[in-house]
């Protein structure tokens, strides 16, 4: 029985780790550890649960199934799967994920060497992001052997400048820091980090990037299921080591600076600790690495966003569709990073809890017999809740259903679906049986 090396599986891991460490990864972090100040051990751990934890099972789930994630939504019904499976390839695509990594790479790679003139700023971006967006359409149409091969140099390159520029502040700044937490992580530091975790998007990306590494194992030789499902744990866990460690470390470089000035977002951190720790050649070099590895990432949700669409929609080829959702990436990333940020926070809030549920029972069935009714009911009774919960980030008005939803289990924690996904479960047991 064939199996992969070790030597495979590393640089497998290094290829999902590049794929994940996009936008999310560099610039929420520091952010979290600017604003967890004293509380940031508490936040960071909530954080790399849901933005570590989660993607790695969500990897595993697609493994086992050996196919896409429609394929496990399609358990709960046929139109779900493909409306819900639309709406994860949107939202790590043209609407959210992608145009938010050309807003970081755009931060940290031109902004610092960019005249300090606000009244341009606008233009500044367009130029920018149409140029990047130019050369996403030009990789995308014939990605086969990019992201592996641009993976495989970037994701050390982009680690060993990251253990620079943590060495290199930790050498040049003082011992203690005490810095008081904001509001937000005063009270729930664990909870706030896991809503942060979420925000990376790398469990709904996990779910269209898992398949593509189940296909690059396969590409390899490997068919037996085991073997495959082994090599792509241990790639997974491979990632999710580099991506955990980084995390922590990035993020105590907000704690660090949040300690003598305060910034809007992540990428102003790094900005502003590599221009004190190494000068603008610090600056240089971690904008130049960061813009590489967004676009490495572009590509590859461009690709993922297309190959799926494609499915979808059969009367519009490839190429069309990359060009499309180029054309709509370009549009939204045009909105500003702190822009994209507010308005996918509540779409993520809402649609995270179903992608996890759906990751659990996938990986539930390996052992457990589950039939339609205990999807669909688990389905329903997470979505009452993370509905709710996506109203309430978006700042909307629901009246008594803060009372009544108040009282669930685990509800500070933004975990109050995990009751109602029980239950409905339970429901659909009964009426699955009837």
């Amino acid at each position: 029985m064939k199996s992969l090396s070790y030597k495979e599986i590393f640089f497998t891991g290094l290829v999902l780790f590049a794929l994940f460490f996009g936008a999310g990864n560099l610039i929420f972090p520091p952010f979290l550890g600017q604003e967890a100040g004293d509380n940031y051990w508490t936040a960071i751990l909530g954080f790399v649960v849901t933005g570590v934890g989660l993607p790695l099972l969500g990897i595993v789930a697609i493994a086992l199934t050996g196919s896409s994630f429609e394929k496990v939504a399609n358990k709960v019904t046929p139109l779900f799967a493909i409306i819900f499976t639309l709406v994860l390839y949107l939202a790590i695509g043209p609407f959210f994920g992608i145009p938010r990594a050309v807003n970081v790479s755009y931060e940290m790679g031109a902004v610092p060497f960019l005249p300090a003139l606000e009244s341009y700023s606008t233009l500044y971006l367009f130029l920018y992001s149409l140029v990047f967006f130019l050369i996403v359409y030009w990789l995308s149409l014939n990605p086969s052997k990019l992201v592996k091969r641009i993976g495989v140099v970037i994701t050390p390159l982009l680690l060993f400048s990251i253990v620079l520029l943590v060495i290199g502040n930790v050498m040049t700044t003082a011992g203690g820091v005490d810095l008081l937490p904001t509001d937000e992580y005063l009270h729930s530091p664990f909870s706030r980090g896991m809503i942060e975790g979420y925000l990376t998007m790398d469990t709904i990306a996990a779910l269209a990037f898992g398949l593509l590494i189940v296909n690059m194992i396969r590409e390899k030789g490997i068919e037996n299921r085991k073997s495959i499902v082994n090599a792509t744990v241990l790639a997974g866990i491979i990632a999710g080591i580099g991506l955990g460690a980084v995390y922590i470390a990035i993020g105590w470089l907000g704690v660090q600076s949040g300690a003598v000035q305060t910034f809007e977002n992540g990428t102003q951190i790094l900005n502003y600790t590599a221009n004190q720790t190494f000068g603008y050649i610090g600056v240089a070099l971690l904008g130049f690495i960061v813009t590489l590895a967004c676009l490495t990432t572009c590509v590859g949700l461009v690709t993922a966003s297309a190959q799926y669409l494609a499915r979808v929609l059969p009367s519009l080829s490839y190429g069309i569709l990359v060009l499309l959702i180029t054309i709509v990436s370009f549009a939204v990333a045009n909105l500003g990073l702190n822009a994209i940020i507010s308005i996918s926070v509540p779409v993520l809030v809402a649609i995270y809890p179903l992608a996890i549920i759906l990751i659990f029972l996938t990986l539930a069935s390996v052992k457990i017999n589950l039939r339609q009714g205990h999807y669909v009911g688990a389905v329903v009774g997470t979505g009452i809740i993370s509905l709710y919960d996506g109203l309430r980030s978006a700042e909307i008005e629901v009246g008594a259903l803060d009372t009544l939803f108040g009282h669930l289990p685990f509800f500070d924690l933004n975990l109050g679906w995990i009751l109602p996904a029980l239950i409905g479960m339970a429901i659909g047991h009964f009426f699955g049986k009837k």
